[in-house]
């Protein structure tokens, strides 16, 4: 399909939170054969991944699928500051986008997401009428484990401009908890993200429907971290079915410039043949 032949529309959701912007990129209604819900990565890596994210929506609308991108409360174009976002705000936006969605095109639909988007992805895929496919990118397995990764822009930052970090992770953690916001890289972590997000985890029981699971590596012949095959393996032992790669590729959501990566795109695309 051309490209000429996609239509994109832009538009805001209306939610108990505010507008929420959202990006639609679908063929002619005739031509749709299915539809994905991209559900995007944190703070910062939201932003570096934005150029990949629009080049895979548009690959993906030319093979005849329906995608709807949206900006999570507090994220990119959305109401709300990125301090008054939930983890638990974020499951009921990607819920209504994806009601919209099934309203839009009756069709089967996926859910793909990059980084705490896989995370998210999966917390919400079982609440959900019949997912087609988890589509993840370099999936965040463990909130907890990534909320103390973030906290550490912080404290790298501190070291950068004082020669020695004022704080440690531990006492972060604790002023969060003490209810605190704590400001990373320009994003206010708010406590009750914090706490939400430190208790999600991929867990032992597989998603209801087929997993597609791509990560990153610099080198050729990378492959899928041990932490994420021990997943994959408990996944396949429950019966799932889950096809796994491992990518020649930069990890362009934390790159210092903006980076593609066709691997990962065509990787994405070949998933829908398997």
């Amino acid at each position: 399909m051309a490209e000429q032949d996609i239509q994109i529309t832009p538009f805001f959701m209306e939610s108990p939170r505010g507008r929420l912007f959202c990006l639609y990129l679908a063929p002619q209604a005739n031509a749709i054969r299915g539809g994905i819900l991209y559900l995007h990565p944190f703070a910062e890596e939201m932003h570096k991944s934005r150029r990949m994210a629009a080049l895979q929506a548009r690959a993906l609308a030319a093979q005849g699928y329906a995608v709807l991108q949206i900006d999570l409360t507090g994220s990119g174009d959305s109401a709300g500051d990125f301090g008054d976002a939930s983890w638990s705000a974020w499951k009921a936006d990607a819920q209504l986008a994806h009601q919209s969605l099934a309203e839009t095109i009756n069709k089967p639909i996926g859910l793909w997401g990059l980084r705490t988007g896989g995370l998210l992805a999966l917390d919400i895929s079982r609440q959900l009428p019949a997912v087609d496919r988890l589509i993840l990118w370099q999936p965040v397995t463990n909130g907890d484990l990534f909320l103390n990764q973030f906290l550490r822009i912080k404290l790298a930052n501190e070291m950068l401009t004082s020669k020695q970090s004022k704080t440690n992770t531990k006492e972060l953690r604790t002023s969060l908890a003490n209810g605190n916001s704590v400001e990373v890289a320009g994003y206010r972590l708010s406590p009750t993200m914090a706490r939400e997000l430190a208790q999600i985890q991929f867990p032992a029981l597989p998603p209801p429907c087929p997993v597609f699971w791509l990560e990153a590596g610099l080198n050729k012949g990378a492959q899928i971290t041990p932490a994420s095959m021990s997943i994959i393996d408990a996944w396949h032992d429950a019966g799932a079915v889950v096809h796994s790669k491992a990518l020649t590729s930069d990890p362009f959501w934390n790159t210092q410039e903006i980076t593609e990566s066709p691997e990962f795109i065509a990787a994405t695309l070949e998933s829908f043949e398997i």
